[in-house]
C-alpha cells in the first residue's frame, strides 16, 4: 500500500477535533484554565486525570496511563487498532467533512466504525453493498481514476453503467475488530463469498480495479479484479477473479439489442470497445474463459454472428481458432478482428488515436471465418460425389450492419432551441425556424459527450449539402472523440427529424392563422344582443367612447366604429385619419380597433412592398387591417389599392420547384375584402390610395385641447382609476356584439330616389362610399330589422331592408366625411386658412380698412396661430399655390407679405348629396333621405376685389346655376372662384397681382 504523505497526517492531527471526539464517547469535560479535564476512560479513574489542550488538539493522562498524543494515538487507543487503520478510519470518516472548514461541525453524528455490511443481509445483498462501497471508493480515488484515464476509459456513463470499483482495504478496516462477535461473523461471511481472504483476513482485491459481473437479475455473481499498483513484489497475479468457477455474461443488454457480438479476452479490452461508441462488446475470462454460459445466452439472445476480438499473440490466436470451430458447430457466423502483431484492443485503441474510428475500422475490416451450412447445404454435401468441391461452398461474409450509434431519444425542445440524444452524444440545433423552403436545411448544431463536458464541435452549415456534412463529421470525430461513421449514422438520422419538423413547420405557416372567437357566456351573450337591440344604439356607442377616455370627436368616432363594422360587407369601406403629430389620429384609431374583436383585426406598424401578396390565402378575409402610419406603408400602397378596390390580390412568383429543382411560377392568392385604417400626418397623400378612403380630420381646436386636458387629469383621480375598469367592461361588450354581428345580405329599397353629385369622375367613387355608408348603418342595427327571406333560383336568400332613418344617419356623416374627401384643400390647409381669414376680419374691423388693404407675414401669422415654422411655410405655400393668398415682395431687405384673396363669409360647406324632389311614397318622404347640393371642387374660390373699389366678380354668386337647397341638410352656396387683374408700380418694377 503506498505511503501516507506527511502533510495528509498533519492536516488529519490539526483538522479533526480532538475534543469533539472525546465528547462522542461520552466523556464530560470541564474547563481548568486553557485546558479541558475528565475521567480518563482507559484505567479506574475516580479523580480527573484525563488533559484535553484544545490549542495544541493534543491528550494526556496524568493518572495511571501516563500516556498522550495526538487524535491518531487517541484513535489507536480507544479502537485497539494500528497507526495505519488509524489514519484510515480518520481519513474515511472526517477528512469530507474537515476539507470544507478547519473543524470538524458534526463528529458526533459520523460512527467510528460505519461499516458498509451488517450480519443481518443475506449474501446477494452483501455482495451489492460491497460493489456500492468498491464504486464510492473509485470515485474519491485519484489513483484509480488515473489509472482509468490511462487505460483510456474516460466514460463517466461506463463507470457508473459498470459500477466500476476500487479496493483500497478500506473496507476491511471498516468491519468491526475480529475480536468481537459481530466482526467475526462477518469477516467469516465474507471470506466464504470470497470477498476478504480466509487465510490472511485482508481483502481479495486490495489494490485492484473491480469489474462486477452480474445475471439477468442484476444480481452480482462474479468480480474481476486488476492491480493497479506498480512495482508489486514478483509472481503477485494482476489478475483476479472469485474463488470458484467463473459465473455470469458481462453486458447482457449488447445480447438483447443486437444479432452481431464482439467477444473480447478480457474486460479491459470490452471497455474499450464500449467507450468507444461500439457497445455491443462481451468478453470472456481470459483466452480459455469463454464459458458454457457464454454459449447458452448467445444460443437464447439468437446471436447470429461473433466478432473475436481476442489478443493477436500465439495464445490469443489459438483460443480463437478454437473459439471459432465451436461457434461454427452451434450455427453462429463467425469473424475475427484481427490487431497488430501482439497487441490487444486497448493497447491499439491507446496507440491508433482516435479509438474510435480506428477499432470501427478493424471491425469493418474483420476476417470472414464463415458459417454453420444450413440444412440444405449439408444435405447436397453429403449426396454430392465430390465431397472436395462441395467443402469449398462457405457461405459468403454478410453486410456488417453493426448498431455503431445509439438509438435517438425524444426531440426536447426548449424555446428555439431543439435537442437530440443519442447515447451520450447530445446534438443541440438551432435555426430551423429560419428555413421556410424545401431548399435548404441550413442550421447551427453543438455536439457535446457527456463524459466530456469540456469538449464540443459547433457549426452552422446546409445539412442537404453532402460536402458540408463529411465537414463536420470529420471534424467533430476528431474534437469529441467519437467514431466518424457513428456521427456519420447519427447526422443522417438527425436529419430526418429535422426534415419532419420543417414540414410540420411550413404547414403550420402555410395554414389560415384563423384567431379562435372568444367564448362568449350566456350573461354576456344576452348583454351584448341588448345592446345591438337598443333604439338609442348610436348614441350608446357615442357615450361608451366618452367614458373610454375619448372625447369630442363625435363625427370621426362613429365613422370609425360604422366603417369597421363594413368589414362584413362584401365592399367594405376604409379610413385614413390625417392630422398633424400630436394631434390624437392614433388614439382615434385604437379607441375604435378596441371595440372590435382581437380575431377580426390585423394590426402592424409598417409593411414592406410585398408582404401582402404573401399573407395566408385567408389571413385579411373579412377583417380590419390596421396600418399606424401611412408612411410604413406607402412601399405597400399600390397592394393596399389593389385590395380596397378588387376585394382580393394575386401575385406570380418565381421559386424552385421541391422534387424537380427547376425554377417554376408560384401564384399567390390573397382573399378579401378587407376594411383598411389608417393615420399619416403627411400632407400629401397618395392620390389613388385617397380617393379609395374616407379621410377623418382629429379637431385641433384650441377648446378640444382643453377638453382632453381636463380629461387627462381626471383619470388620475380615485374616480378616473375607477372609470377604467368600467371601460375595460365597456369594451369587451363591444366586442362581443361585433361578434353577434351576422354578414347577412342588406337591400336598400330607396336607392332608386337617392341623388349624388355627378360633376367629376371621382364622385363615381364617391358615390359608392355613400351607398356602402348606408348598408353598413342598417347591418349595424341588423337585430333591430325584421329579417326577411326571399327564393331565388332555389335558394332561399336572408335579408334586411335600409330604413329612412339609416339614410338620415349616413346623410348627416356624408355632409361631414365626404365633404372633406372633395375638398381641394388638405385638413390642416383648410384649418389655417379659417385662421387667417379670423386674423384678417379682426384686423380690418380694429384699424377699419378694406380687406384687400391689409397685408400680413409669415412671422404675424405664426404669432397669431402659435403654428410651427415648418408647417407654417408648408401650407402658406400651397394657400398661394391654390391662389387663397397673394404674395407681395416688400422693399429692399423686407420679407415678403400676403394679402387675402378669400373671404369666409361668402363661402359655403360642401355637399356631396344632390337635389332632389321631395315627393311622398309608400316607403316615406323623399326628402328625409335625399341631400343638398354640392359644388364640383371643394373649397371656396377667392371672391374678386371689393366692389367698393370698382372691381366686380366676372359672375355673381347669386346668378350661380346650382340650385339652393331646399332640404333639412341644406349647404351653403360657394360661388366661382375668378381672377381680376391690376398693375402696381413699386422699385422700379411693373408686378401683376391676381
Amino acid at each position: 500500500m503506498a505511503r501516507i504523505a506527511d502533510d495528509e497526517l498533519e492536516r488529519l492531527k490539526s483538522e479533526i477535533s480532538l475534543e469533539r471526539i472525546v465528547r462522542a464517547r461520552g466523556i464530560e469535560l470541564r474547563k481548568h484554565g486553557a485546558d479541558l479535564i475528565g475521567l480518563c476512560p482507559f484505567h479506574d479513574d475516580h479523580e480527573p486525570s484525563l488533559v484535553i489542550t484544545p490549542q495544541k488538539n493534543l491528550w494526556h493522562c496524568l493518572g495511571a496511563c501516563q500516556t498522550g498524543g495526538s487524535v491518531i494515538d487517541w484513535t489507536m487507543k480507544t479502537q485497539g487498532v494500528s497507526f495505519r487503520h488509524a489514519v484510515e478510519l480518520l481519513r474515511a470518516d472526517f477528512f469530507p467533512l474537515a476539507a470544507s472548514s478547519s473543524r470538524v461541525v458534526k463528529v458526533a453524528t459520523v460512527p467510528i466504525l460505519s461499516a458498509p455490511v451488517s450480519v443481518d443481509m443475506e449474501d446477494r445483498e452483501l455482495f451489492g453493498r460491497v460493489v456500492d462501497y468498491y464504486h464510492q471508493t473509485l470515485k474519491a480515488s485519484p489513483e484509480a481514476l488515473g489509472y482509468l484515464e490511462r487505460r483510456g476509459i474516460k466514460s463517466a456513463e461506463a463507470i457508473d453503467r459498470f459500477k466500476l470499483g476500487f479496493a483500497n482495504r478500506t473496507l476491511g478496516l471498516r468491519l468491526p475488530a475480529k475480536n468481537r462477535k459481530e466482526g467475526e461473523e462477518l469477516r467469516t461471511r465474507l471470506g466464504k463469498l470470497g470477498i476478504i481472504r480466509e487465510e490472511t483476513g485482508h481483502e481479495h482485491f486490495n489494490g485492484s480495479l473491480v469489474i462486477p459481473i452480474v445475471d439477468a437479475a442484476g444480481e452480482v455473481v462474479e468480480m474481476y479484479g486488476r492491480k493497479i499498483t506498480p512495482n508489486l513484489r514478483p509472481g503477485t497475479p494482476l489478475h483476479l477473479y472469485l474463488p470458484g468457477p467463473h459465473r455470469g455474461v458481462w453486458n447482457l443488454d449488447a445480447l438483447r439489442e443486437s444479432k452481431e457480438i464482439i467477444l473480447c479476452e478480457a474486460l479491459i479490452d470490452a471497455l474499450t470497445f464500449w467507450c468507444a461508441g461500439i457497445r455491443n462488446v462481451t468478453t470472456s475470462y481470459g483466452v480459455g474463459g469463454f464459458t458454457n454460459e457464454h454459449l447458452e445466452a448467445f444460443k437464447s439472445y439468437g446471436t447470429e454472428h461473433v466478432l473475436i476480438a481476442y489478443d493477436r499473440d500465439e495464445a490469443g490466436d489459438r483460443a480463437a481458432d478454437a473459439l471459432g470451430k465451436q461457434l461454427l458447430a452451434t450455427g453462429i457466423a463467425v469473424s475475427r478482428i484481427e490487431f497488430p502483431k501482439g497487441m490487444d484492443a486497448n493497447e491499439y485503441a491507446l496507440k491508433v488515436q482516435p479509438a474510435s474510428r480506428s477499432l470501427s475500422v478493424l471491425v469493418r475490416a474483420a476476417t470472414w471465418i464463415g458459417a454453420a451450412p444450413r440444412a440444405a447445404q449439408v444435405m447436397d454435401i453429403v449426396a454430392d460425389p465430390k465431397a472436395e468441391a462441395a467443402k469449398e461452398r462457405v457461405t459468403p461474409p454478410p453486410e456488417l450492419t453493426l448498431p455503431l450509434a445509439a438509438d435517438p431519444s425524444p426531440v426536447e425542445t426548449n424555446g428555439e432551441d431543439i435537442v437530440l440524444r443519442y447515447g451520450d452524444r447530445r446534438y443541440r440545433v438551432r435555426g430551423l425556424a429560419k428555413n421556410t423552403s424545401f431548399d435548404s436545411l441550413r442550421v447551427n448544431v453543438l455536439v457535446t459527450r457527456d463524459e466530456l463536458p469540456d469538449k464540443f464541435f459547433i457549426d452552422t452549415f446546409d445539412l442537404y449539402s453532402a460536402r458540408q456534412r463529411a465537414m463536420f463529421e470529420k471534424q467533430a470525430a476528431s474534437d469529441i472523440g467519437m467514431n466518424e461513421d457513428v456521427l456519420h449514422r447519427e447526422l443522417g438520422q438527425l436529419l430526418r427529424a429535422l426534415e419532419q419538423m420543417q414540414e410540420e413547420q411550413i404547414k403550420r405557416v402555410l395554414e389560415p392563422k384563423e384567431k379562435p372567437a372568444a367564448s362568449m357566456p350566456e350573461a354576456e351573450q344576452s348583454s351584448a344582443m341588448a345592446l345591438l337591440r337598443d333604439p338609442n344604439l348610436v348614441q350608446r356607442i357615442l357615450a361608451d367612447f366618452a367614458a373610454c377616455g375619448v372625447v369630442g370627436e363625435e363625427t370621426n368616432k362613429l365613422m370609425g366604429y360604422v366603417a369597421a363594422v363594413s368589414r362584413k360587407l362584401e365592399q367594405p369601406l376604409a379610413i385614413v385619419v390625417q392630422s398633424s403629430s400630436a394631434a390624437g389620429k392614433s388614439a382615434l384609431m385604437e379607441a375604435v380597433l378596441a371595440l372590435m374583436p382581437e380575431e377580426e383585426r390585423v394590426q402592424y406598424s409598417a409593411m414592406t412592398g410585398q408582404s401582402l401578396f404573401y399573407m395566408g390565402e385567408t389571413d385579411l378575409k373579412h377583417k380590419i387591417l390596421a396600418i399606424a402610419e401611412e408612411e410604413g406603408a406607402e412601399r405597400a400602397s399600390y397592394a393596399l389599392k389593389l385590395l380596397q378596390s378588387e376585394g382580393r390580390l394575386t401575385i406570380a412568383s418565381t421559386g424552385k420547384d421541391p422534387h424537380s429543382g427547376k425554377l417554376v411560377t408560384h401564384e399567390y392568392h390573397v382573399e378579401g375584402p378587407v376594411m383598411i385604417f389608417l393615420t399619416t400626418t403627411a400632407i400629401e397623400i397618395d392620390e389613388e390610395l385617397l380617393n379609395r378612403c374616407i379621410v377623418l380630420t382629429v379637431d385641433e381646436d384650441r377648446e378640444q385641447t382643453r377638453a382632453i386636458h381636463r380629461l387627462q387629469r381626471e383619470s388620475q383621480t380615485l374616480e378616473g382609476l375607477l372609470a377604467r375598469r368600467d371601460a375595460d367592461r365597456i369594451r369587451a361588450l363591444h366586442r362581443n356584439a361585433q361578434r353577434l354581428l351576422q354578414p347577412i345580405l342588406v337591400a336598400n329599397p330607396y336607392a332608386r330616389e337617392l341623388t349624388f353629385i355627378d360633376g367629376t369622375t371621382r364622385t363615381r367613387r364617391d358615390h359608392m362610399k355613400y351607398l356602402t355608408l348606408i348598408r353598413t348603418i342598417a347591418l349595424l342595427h341588423q337585430h333591430q330589422r325584421e329579417r326577411k327571406t326571399i327564393d331565388h333560383n332555389g335558394e332561399h336568400i336572408d335579408y334586411i331592408e335600409v330604413t329612412p332613418s339609416d339614410i338620415d344617419l349616413a346623410n348627416s356623416l356624408a355632409h361631414e366625411v365626404l365633404g372633406r374627401s372633395l375638398d381641394e384643400l388638405p385638413p390642416q390647409t383648410r384649418r389655417l386658412l379659417t385662421l387667417v381669414d379670423q386674423m384678417v376680419t379682426a384686423e380690418c374691423e380694429r384699424l377699419g380698412i378694406d380687406r384687400s388693404e391689409y397685408h400680413f407675414t409669415r412671422r404675424h401669422a405664426r404669432e397669431v396661430t402659435h403654428w410651427g415654422e415648418t408647417q407654417l411655410r408648408i401650407h402658406l405655400d400651397r394657400l398661394v399655390a391654390l391662389e387663397y393668398l397673394l404674395v407681395h415682395r416688400g422693399g429692399r431687405g423686407q420679407s415678403f407679405v400676403y394679402e387675402l384673396l378669400y373671404n369666409a363669409a361668402a363661402d359655403r360647406r360642401p355637399s356631396v348629396l344632390a337635389d332632389a324632389t321631395t315627393t311622398e311614397t309608400s316607403r316615406g318622404t323623399e326628402g328625409e333621405f335625399a341631400g343638398g347640393t354640392r359644388p364640383q371642387r371643394g373649397a371656396v374660390a377667392p371672391t374678386s376685389r371689393s366692389t367698393s373699389r370698382g372691381r366686380k366678380p366676372s359672375r355673381d354668386a347669386a346668378s350661380s346655376d346650382i340650385t339652393a337647397p331646399t332640404l333639412q341638410n341644406a349647404h351653403l352656396e360657394r360661388p366661382t372662384k375668378t381672377k381680376s387683374y391690376r398693375l402696381r408700380r413699386g422699385n422700379g418694377r411693373d408686378h401683376a397681382s391676381i
